[in-house]
């Protein structure tokens, strides 16, 4: 499907003049991502998720190993547009109060007042959320979920945007809990961060190996424009068949029977109707970010990784045979049509 196809549909004749705004009011991200680019080198596929996931409304689950510049690039984030940012350390004594806050006696009063946790910022970076117990990570969900905090008998709306970046250390699995498929589910997508490559690395260390760091980004563009374009994401196009498409996809990881009797041996169980909007959600972000007023079916296979990953249960017959949800995703991506 191209972009002459869609304009010779008397249905979609908007589609140009939509492009058109949509490719004005997606330049300030591209110097969002070069003032970031500033302090972060490389990592080019996590800033673009993390815009996706900002433009998407959905939170991030990030995996890697330490020292990749995680934090670096969600704090850099915040200074970018503007808003408000706090790093959680999850340790297995956290207390849920630690999280959302309190209420707090005064004496002077003789009232109960809310002090409210450091949950309450627009950009949150729950460092190892894996090594929280499940009171703490039931208390982030609500938070993720519902977009509001319950303390005592009062409920706080979060701040909007209001994004959540969580990290998973790959390597260290010690004093670390199971994070809740319920939970898993509700991150729109789960990020692989690579190790840089040489030439990265090399420049990393020009820049870095000083002790004391520039970690300054300027700032390009306030939290209202965050609303202005997801208005303008809500209105890109997708095609009758890229939508079947990506139900496709994700039909066929609840039955990859249909791609064959040995990768249905793989699946404990598929992805839930969530990934779908999800992966909507995803590719209508992404083509915003290239400019575009219509979703390409390339918008789906760039993000369908992400976006199924950590919804895909794998069984004991894939880790004895080393086949993770990424082959399978792979596999099933190589199998549905292409519209």
């Amino acid at each position: 499907m191209t972009y002459l196809n869609l304009m010779t549909n008397p249905t979609h004749t908007d589609i140009q003049a939509l492009g058109e705004q949509v490719a004005k009011t997606s330049e300030p991200f591209s110097e969002l991502k070069e003032s970031m680019q500033t302090v972060i080198v490389g990592q080019d596929n996590l800033l673009h998720r993390m815009f996706i996931g900002l433009l998407a409304n959905g939170h991030l689950l990030i995996e890697g190993v330490p020292g990749l510049a995680k934090t670096l690039a969600v704090s850099s984030l915040a200074k970018g547009i503007n808003t408000s940012f706090q790093r959680l350390q999850f340790t297995p004594d956290l207390l849920p109060a630690d999280l959302t806050g309190t209420l707090m006696y005064r004496q002077d009063t003789g009232e109960f007042v809310v002090n409210k946790g450091p949950i309450f910022s627009s950009i949150i970076l729950a460092d190892e959320i894996n090594r929280a117990p499940a009171k703490v990570q039931s208390a982030l969900l609500e938070a993720m979920q519902e977009r509001q905090v319950t303390i005592g008998t009062d409920t706080f709306k979060m701040e909007d945007p209001f994004l959540v970046l969580a990290t998973m250390n790959p390597i260290e699995q010690e004093g670390t809990y199971p994070l809740p498929e319920a939970q898993v589910d509700r991150f729109m997508m789960k990020v692989i961060v690579d190790y840089p490559t040489q030439a990265q690395e090399r420049e990393i260390l020009k820049r870095m190996a000083t002790t004391k760091q520039d970690t300054s980004v300027a700032c390009v563009m306030q939290p209202d424009a965050i609303a202005k374009a997801r208005e303008l994401i809500d209105q890109i196009y997708v095609d009758d068949k890229i939508a079947d498409y990506i139900v496709q996809l994700v039909q066929i990881t609840r039955t990859p029977e249909k791609v064959s009797q040995e990768l249905a041996e793989f699946v404990e169980y598929g992805a839930s109707p969530r990934a779908t909007l999800a992966l909507t959600l995803c590719a209508k972000a992404n083509a915003f970010l290239d400019g575009r007023g219509y979703v390409t079916p390339q918008d789906v296979k760039d993000l369908a990784h992400d976006v199924l990953r950590h919804r895909i249960a794998t069984t004991y017959e894939a880790e004895a045979e080393g086949k993770t949800s990424d082959d399978i995703v792979a596999s099933i991506v190589g199998f549905v049509p292409v519209p």
